[in-house]
Parts: C-alpha cells; structure tokens; sequence
C-alpha cells in the first residue's frame, strides 16, 4: 500500500472521531510468571521501565511543543491465557509499582478483550481486514489459505524437497517479500482450534490488535470500539470480566488511542513483536480512516505534524534485558 493510494481515496463515507494523544507510551505486560513472583518483582519491573518512559516522554516533547504534547501510559495484563490472579489484588500492585518509579498509569487493558470487547470480537473484525501478500510473480495458490491454514507469513514457504509427484525435487529456502538483499522470513500463528471447534487466538496475533486499538484504528461498522471507561468504586472487582475492556485510571488522563505507540518490553517480547509487525504488514483498516488519521495529524494544532502512512512505521519499541 502506498501513500498514493491512499492521498487518492475519495473517503466515501465517513468513521467516527476518537481523542487521540501523540504519543501511547505502553509500561509493559503482566503475565502470571511475572505475577507469581509477588510485588517486589513488580516493582523492580517498574523500575526498569522508568528510564525509557523518561526518555520517549522527552524526545515526544522535543518534536512537539512541550506545554501542548499529549501523552498517555498504559499496561495490558493477561486474563487470556493464565489469568493473572485478580484484579482486586493485581491492579492496586500495579499501580503501586509504577507510582514508586515515578511513573503515571493512565489506563489499564485487559488482553482479552483484544479478542473480544463489549460484545464485538474484534480478534475477527481484525481478521477480516488481512490481505493476503503472494510473492513477486505469484497468485499465492500454492500455499493454503491463510483464513483456512491460521498461518501467515512474509514471504514465499521453502519447500520439502519432494514435487508433488513424489520425485526428489531440489530444496528451495524461503524468501521474504521486499527483502533487503537477504531474507528475513516470518510464519506466524494466528491461532489453533481444539477438537470441539474452540480458537485460541495467539499471543502475537493479540498483540496486534492491541496495537491497532492503540493506534485508534478500528471500527465496527464505523463506530468506535473498546473505548476506555472509568472505575468509579472504592475497590477493583474480583473478575477481569467485570472491568471494561480498557479502564481509565486517572481522570484527566490523555487520550487513550494516539497517533504513534512506543512499547517498552523485556526483551523476550522481540520475537513476539517481530510477528506482530508481520501480521500488521497484512491489515487494511480501510481508507475512509486511513485517510481521516493522516488528516487529523496534518490539522493538529499550534502546528501540524506528519505521521508515516504505514501503520508499522508508527509503533516504537525500547526493549530491555532483565
């Protein structure tokens, strides 16, 4: 896709505004490894964060007028996988751990609801806008369908060395589309389905979506989706299921949803984050707001600002070890 393509849109039809702040700045992930090791851990975690959320706050100010930039912070915690223990002992922990690493939590994100949130299950809404990306010179009819298989990759799949007659045929490696001279070839799990027909959507495919809700990308039928709400009782539930999808942790907080993401992960997200860059690679969110994001950005005021046209080339990373 190019940014041609999409200065040519005629924007037919029209999608919902949302607030967007400049800048989405994610504190990191929770997982029940990281949970079971109790709130010391989570601290130390925090702390390790603080350093790069410093440094993204002021190169974000830098750029743009300090008294006028918008920046939010958020935290996704897993009640996908392994539930982490319950909201009522892990948010206040949480948000603990980052006020004594002097660090602001705007909002709080559960990682189910990347798959469904409010009634509509986005992790489809999301797979219904993946187009698929054939080799240089193919039509990709012969690898299966992704919407069949659950695997998508970069490139063209090496082959087995076997033809489909059975005879011995020469091996060849796998390539990736667009490659800078050598490939850097990618498959990626979308998901698995048990034997009674129930889908496990991936941790990078998950993580995908998190970002296009970041990015304030998605729709539903032109309508906003998993829009933050506020937690207005003294205590936090039980279940993960009684909070929103999203939950506002400071009332005024910046927008949830930002023209770019920066995501500071321990560095054995990498690999996860390199799949979901893939998978990114693949989204078409439709021009109408596509072409209404680039707009917003160029009208922002005192001065506008330019974002890249790929949704990839607007998500930052500061990865550490630890």
């Amino acid at each position: 896709m190019t940014a041609a393509s999409v200065e040519e849109s005629s924007g037919a039809h029209t999608v919902s505004r949302i607030p967007l702040a400049h800048l989405s700045i994610e504190l990191g992930h929770l997982y029940i490894e990281d949970f079971n090791q109790g709130p010391d851990h989570i601290d130390e975690l925090m702390r390790l964060v603080a350093p790069y959320v410093r440094m993204a706050r002021e190169v974000c100010a830098d750029q743009l007028r300090p008294n006028t930039v918008r920046i939010s912070t958020c935290f996704l915690v897993d009640d996908y996988f392994t539930p982490v223990g319950s909201p009522r002992v892990a948010v206040p922990q949480i948000m603990a751990a980052a006020e004594k690493a002097g660090l602001t939590l705007d909002y709080l994100a559960r990682e189910s609801a990347c798959a469904n949130a409010d009634g509509i299950d986005l992790a489809r809404l999301v797979l219904g806008r993946l187009v698929q990306d054939p080799p240089p010179g193919t039509t990709g009819s012969s690898r299966p369908d992704v919407f069949a298989s659950g695997w998508l990759c970069n490139g063209e799949r090496s082959t087995d060395g076997v033809d489909e007659a059975m005879r011995n045929a020469e091996w060849k490696p796998p390539a990736e589309n667009a490659a800078n001279r050598h490939s850097i070839f990618t498959d990626v799990q979308l998901w698995d389905d048990d034997e009674h027909g129930n889908r496990t959507w991936s941790c990078p495919y998950l993580a995908a979506v998190w970002q296009l809700m970041r990015l304030g990308q998605l729709r539903n039928l032109d309508a906003p989706v998993a829009q933050p709400q506020a937690w207005m009782e003294p205590e936090f539930p039980e279940r993960w299921t009684d909070l929103s999808a999203v939950t506002k942790l400071r009332e005024r907080a910046a927008p949830f949803s930002a023209f770019r993401t920066i995501s500071v992960l321990k560095s054995r997200f990498l690999p996860i984050e390199n799949a979901v860059r893939t998978i990114l690679s693949h989204v078409d969110v439709g021009a109408a707001i596509r072409l209404q994001t680039l707009e917003r950005a160029r009208a922002e005021r005192p001065e506008p600002i330019e974002i890249p046209v790929e949704i990839i080339d607007r998500i930052g990373y500061a990865l550490y070890s630890g």
